[in-house]
This record gives C-alpha cells, sequence and structure tokens, in this order.
C-alpha cells in the first residue's frame, strides 16, 4: 500500500489504524466491468479522489475514519487526477455528474447512491445498504 501510504502521508512507523479499509485501487478501464459483475453479487463503493484538494482529503479521512463496512462493501479507490479516463467512464457508466470527491455505492450494475464533498458519510452510507 506504499501508493497510497505516500498519498496520504502515512509513514512505515505510523498505526494501520489510520485507514480501516482495505482499498482496492482502481487503475485500469477493465476494473469497471468487474465492478459491475461484482455488484450483482456484493455491494461496490468507489472513492473518487483528488490527491491535489484538501476537500477532497478531508472528507477521505473522515469517510476512513468512520467506515465500518469492510464485510459488507469491496472499496474502490480512484486517483482521478492519474485516471481522469476512468474517472470519465464511471459519470458515463453510472449516470452521474462528475464530483471530486464523490463516493457511489454501487448494487446490481448500478449506482444507487452518489454523494460528494462535505456530504461523503460513512455513517449515511451504512443507513443506505
Amino acid at each position: 500500500m506504499s501508493v497510497f501510504n505516500s498519498i496520504f502521508g502515512k509513514s512505515e512507523n505510523q498505526s494501520s489504524s489510520t485507514s480501516k479499509i482495505n482499498w482496492i485501487p482502481l487503475k485500469d478501464l477493465g476494473q469497471l466491468n468487474e465492478i459491475l459483475t461484482l455488484s450483482n453479487e456484493k455491494l461496490v463503493v468507489i472513492f473518487k479522489h483528488s490527491t491535489r484538494c484538501s476537500v477532497s482529503r478531508m472528507a477521505l479521512k473522515q469517510f476512513e475514519n468512520e467506515f465500518d463496512l469492510e464485510d459488507k462493501v469491496d472499496a474502490y479507490f480512484l486517483d482521478l487526477l492519474e485516471y481522469r479516463d476512468i474517472s470519465n467512464e464511471i459519470a458515463s457508466r453510472f449516470n452521474v455528474h462528475h464530483q471530486s470527491p464523490q463516493l457511489l455505492l454501487i448494487k446490481e450494475g448500478k449506482s444507487v447512491y452518489d454523494v460528494s464533498h462535505s456530504d461523503i458519510d460513512a455513517r449515511e452510507l451504512k443507513g443506505k445498504l
């Protein structure tokens, strides 16, 4: 997870309690097909993050601190600055407007919950499951 550590400033000596989420890096357009298939069996969360945005960083940290759904959802993380083409495809496939930061809940191939900025809340997400 060194990519995430460098993004979020976590050093090797810091506690692993910084993030409760076992993020799956979203780095390939083909993974969207996997997400569509997987979402028929299990809920999928996609977190779109701008590594240059302090609002995005704050939303991510708060979401990670509140998240306790590891057994209920698979969580994908998208660095939208590095993978803008994937971000654009997410907007197209799931019929959502591009936002940053943005959280989508995918169920049965559709985005059933889509929030951004300060509306990103793990407790609110839990109520949607």
